[in-house]
């Protein structure tokens, strides 16, 4: 009998899912933190990065979030982002459209430039480019 924990994975926007897994990968603030039944309670801030929820019958499901919060109760898993969107969902020439547009804010050396922003997206942008590359290899196998 496999051990599995509740995971929903919820945006401002809506619930993208909700189910049981025998465990969750979150992009936490210090790095990738594998979750699994009977984990310790934790909350921690996300960065931008993929979320993989490793499901009970071996299916992967893998989200972008762009950020927000992780709450680890004893059985449940809640990953609240400020927006998520299910990784076959990411469109790579959006995300490509935005790595540029970020990187020349940043080459522009213009005073108005928010740098901090500028940052953000491009950091945001290149998280969902490697979401991206890591489906298509998951594809090829």
């Amino acid at each position: 009998m496999t051990m599995t924990i509740h995971v929903d994975v919820v945006s401002a926007e809506a619930e993208i899912f909700s189910g049981l897994a025998e465990m969750v990968v979150i992009p936490a603030r210090m790095g990738d933190v594998g979750i699994m039944p009977r984990h310790a309670p934790l909350l921690s801030p996300m960065k931008p990065g993929e979320v993989r929820v490793m499901k009970e019958n071996g299916e992967e499901e893998a989200f972008y979030v762009s950020g927000g919060m992780l709450e680890v109760q004893p059985h449940t898993v809640t990953v609240l982002a400020d927006t998520a969107i299910r990784a076959h969902d990411l469109d790579e020439a959006a995300a490509l459209e935005a790595k540029q547009r970020a990187e020349k804010m940043l080459t522009d050396k213009q005073t108005d430039v928010d740098y901090a922003k500028a940052q953000a997206e491009l950091a945001e942008a290149m998280a969902q480019l490697q979401a991206l590359e890591r489906l298509r290899k998951m594809a090829h196998h």
